[in-house]
């Protein structure tokens, strides 16, 4: 596995080659539901989801509602603050409508509820911000249940990078997704 330094993050060469095009009909939001752990988190978000508005709590199915009252939004593993899950599945923040789940934070945010959005973790998703020699290291999770977003990113030629380019500038700014862009525009010219 070869990587890249870009400023101070290094990034796995994998992250700036892959293409990627998330379409909810086809996954039905598995990366909000798969796995045993939740979505990881800074401490500000950590911090953030500690006080929650009824609008947003409103939104959440009893099942979710009655576990976050009972266990709170944050749970802690090997020193890593992750949402809680219900029963080591959903976060406990989705929402099902139509067959497909949704973040309830995204949709409080976009609706003026929430001055935050979902965890970058979230918004990431492929990538994972892992730390090396103690910069951040960018690294791309390749999941099964994200086959068909590798198989539409290739057919529309949509780079992972340019997918969650909003995230990144969110993370390390406009400057640094632009540097990361020339970057990748002038290796695919070698």
């Amino acid at each position: 596995m070869s990587l890249v330094s870009v400023g101070n993050v290094l990034v796995e060469k994998d992250v700036l080659s892959a293409f990627f095009s998330c379409d909810l009909h086809e996954c039905r939001g598995a990366c909000c539901v798969e796995g045993e752990l939740g979505a990881p988190l800074s401490p500000a978000e950590a911090l953030q989801l500690q006080e929650l508005p009824e609008e947003l709590l409103r939104m959440l199915p009893e099942k979710g509602l009655r576990y976050l009252r009972r266990h709170g939004p944050v749970e802690v593993y090997q020193g890593v603050q992750y949402t809680k899950t219900v029963e080591n599945k959903e976060c406990v923040f989705t929402v099902v409508r139509d067959g497909i789940t949704f973040c309830a934070i995204e949709i409080a945010h976009r609706e003026g509820i929430l001055g935050f959005d979902k965890p970058i973790s979230c918004r990431l998703f492929p990538i994972r911000v892992r730390k090396k020699f103690g910069l951040d290291y960018l690294v791309y999770e390749q999941h099964s249940m994200c086959r068909t977003a590798r198989k539409a990113g290739g057919e529309c030629k949509v780079q992972l990078i340019d997918y969650v380019s909003s995230a990144l500038e969110s993370l390390y700014g406009n400057d640094w997704v632009a540097d990361l862009k020339v970057y990748v525009d002038a290796s695919s010219t070698l």
